[in-house]
């Protein structure tokens, strides 16, 4: 198995963050922004000390790909992954960077995680049961564990800084946030993403459960008229969202029995519960500094497995 890519250094170039997942660097461009994504890999907010080989490359391939899907609903900030139309200091690093790096549109972010949940589960299961709502607000009694909404729900979250926890909150609270028209478009352009990619999983057998949006500002065009709200970041990818085999949740529908397939994290949220995870060792199993979390190789493996197959399913199932 080839070596996980934790962490990018280009000498040439001004690294401005070290996210989760991402590098992100400065171009000579003043408009646009270099997005390296890495083989990182966090869960419950925690970075992993070890990578997943080819992860970095799988987000930037699907994240294309969803890109050229949606972008009759609302422009986003995907300029090129082709290195050789980069800026001059870019290509110089065309090995280390083919098929994991765009050239991006330079955005103001909304600081605003805009989650779309289509069936509850995971944190807004845990939610739900002990006080009948999700992300504090109500929701009609009697849901169960997997089931699907109605219609899908916006449920927001704060967007921390590096090191911190998102924070789920109320549309009410989102809206002291950015701005009642601010959050009024986010909504209608995020269920309409949601819409339109759940149609496109369903014609890869896949199920969207829910996944993150994250929104930017640009300028206007012209440049006296109000900024523009752009999708920015990853979209609908394994790391952002979740996906079930939909032939498995019909099992599950029938037999009650375990839980339904997913092609995302949940492999390693799980695995990490199962090594001992819980809140307050954060920084490892023994809850000593910089001791960390390493997944074991198998949950590699099968981490990398299911990541693969997502992305193979819908680029080449949906086609």
């Amino acid at each position: 198995m080839a070596e996980a890519v934790t962490q990018t250094d280009f000498p040439a170039l001004t690294l401005l963050n070290r996210g989760k997942v991402r590098d992100v660097y400065a171009t000579s461009s003043p408009q646009h922004l270099l997005f390296v994504a890495t083989d990182r890999i966090s869960a419950y907010d925690v970075i992993m000390r070890n990578g997943i080989p080819g992860k970095g490359k799988l987000l930037t391939q699907i994240s294309i790909y969803w890109f050229s899907k949606l972008s009759d609903i609302i422009p986003n900030h995907f300029v090129t992954a082709n290195i050789d139309e980069m800026p001059e200091e870019v290509r110089q690093y065309k090995d280390q960077l083919e098929g994991r790096a765009m050239l991006v549109k330079k955005a103001e972010v909304i600081p605003l995680e805009a989650i779309v949940r289509g069936y509850l589960t995971g944190s807004a299961w845990k939610e739900y049961k002990q006080s009948g709502t999700v992300h504090t607000d109500k929701q009609e009694p009697g849901l169960v564990e997997f089931q699907k909404f109605p219609e899908p729900i916006l449920t927001p979250s704060t967007k921390a800084e590096q090191g911190a926890h998102d924070e789920n909150i109320s549309a009410y609270d989102a809206k002291t946030i950015v701005g009642h028209v601010v959050y009024q478009q986010i909504e209608a352009a995020s269920l309409k993403l949601f819409k339109r990619a759940s149609e496109i999983a369903e014609a890869a057998n896949l199920i969207l459960v829910d996944t993150k949006f994250e929104f930017g500002l640009i300028p206007g065009s012209p440049p006296t008229s109000l900024p523009e709200i752009i999708l920015v970041d990853e979209v609908l990818t394994p790391d952002s969202s979740r996906y079930w085999d939909r032939a498995d949740y019909e099992r599950y529908l029938s037999t009650k029995e375990g839980e339904p397939q997913s092609f995302d994290k949940q492999y390693l949220r799980n695995w990490l519960t199962n090594a001992g995870f819980k809140k307050g060792l954060e920084s490892g199993p023994e809850g000593k500094e910089g001791e960390g979390w390493t997944i074991s190789q198998e949950a590699v493996e099968k981490t990398q497995e299911k990541y693969e197959d997502a992305v193979n399913r819908l680029i080449k199932g949906s086609a």
